[in-house]
């Protein structure tokens, strides 16, 4: 199974502490954000979990915490897969982001550590405006690219999506024309060619694939296979969002939890509920939020290796 720790917060800036006395355990309790008397109980255990997949703004608390403490060396046991987002926004849209230099200079701490071939830089939500401009994404992702070039293969591009909570916390924001969109993947395209990474786009139109610009999904079976070097027997299941190939089912992680403050969130519903999340939070707790409760009902998650035990010389012969 695939083990998401990041597509409800961000776990490895705010709250390494917590998660290295989960692995500790053993096991973490997660919380149905749609029935809160409902506890799953996922097993932290490599020979269950295929890849255990990262999600952050701010990899640096995290690399601490492993130069610091046996987490480094628990995490050898399972294969990883890290997501760090770097994008050219100031602290008016990313209020509580380190500086990007930092993040880039963790990023390629962190590539070093776990290869290439198991992180992925995100350049996303994109949006337009006077100072964000078309010309400035471009500048902004040959440069990072630069940056990066030699520390991961590959970069998750995708455009803002207007939800409800984004629209309410982003006065003004407006979605990216089909125009823009265009110009900017072309741009993009030629800037990954120069730096030989393979763009995946997140749900966005089939008509911006090119011949390094794929829409084949940013935590798909295909890129962690790929990353891994073995095939997986992936269950069929529905996806959370239509045209999504993402293995996105289990999340140990919880909404209004995540620091950051980025205008653009959609896990966030207000800073309000989120300083009262993480006053709530228990570094020693199973739960991210909160103990459990006596109206609470905890179920143990079903789990099981997709592991076929197939290797793929080709995949492994790319990784080397």
């Amino acid at each position: 199974m695939i083990l998401n720790t990041g597509s409800r917060t961000d776990i490895p800036a705010y709250y390494s502490d917590w998660f290295y006395n989960r692995i500790k355990e053993g096991y973490v309790l997660v919380r149905n954000p749609y029935n809160p008397t409902l506890i799953t109980k996922y097993l932290l255990n490599p020979e269950l979990v295929d890849v255990l997949v990262f999600c952050t703004k701010n990899p640096i608390p995290f690399l601490n915490k492993m130069a610091n403490t046996d987490l480094g060396e628990m995490l050898l046991k399972y294969d990883t897969f890290w997501f760090v987002t770097i994008t050219p926004y100031g602290e008016d849209i990313e209020p509580f982001v380190p500086p990007k230099e930092r993040v880039m200079e963790a990023f390629r701490e962190l590539s070093r550590i776990v290869g290439s071939n198991k992180i992925s830089w995100r350049y996303d939500p994109i949006f337009i405006s006077g100072k964000y401009s078309m010309d400035y994404h471009i500048e902004q992702f040959e440069y990072m690219a630069k940056k990066l070039a030699g520390y991961t293969k590959q970069c998750v591009v995708s455009f803002i999506d207007l939800y409800e909570k984004t629209k309410r916390n982003f006065g003004g924001v407006r979605s990216v024309t089909s125009m823009e969109q265009e110009q900017l993947i072309e741009a993009f395209s030629q800037i990954a060619e120069k730096y030989d990474l393979q763009i995946h786009l997140c749900c966005e139109n089939l008509g911006l694939v090119r011949a390094n610009v794929d829409s084949d999904g940013c935590m798909s079976q295909a890129v962690f296979e790929k990353a891994i070097g073995c095939k997986l027997d992936v269950p069929k299941k529905k996806t959370a969002r239509k045209d999504c190939n993402c293995l996105l089912g289990a999340d140990i992680g919880a909404y209004n939890t995540c620091g950051h403050g980025c205008l653009y969130c959609y896990a966030n519903y207000d800073r309000k509920t989120v300083l009262e999340n993480m006053r709530r939070h228990n570094p020693a707790s199973p739960l991210l939020v909160g103990d459990v409760r006596e109206e609470d009902e905890v179920k143990m998650a079903e789990q099981k290796s997709w592991k076929n035990g197939q290797l793929d010389i080709f995949d492994i012969l790319s990784r080397l």
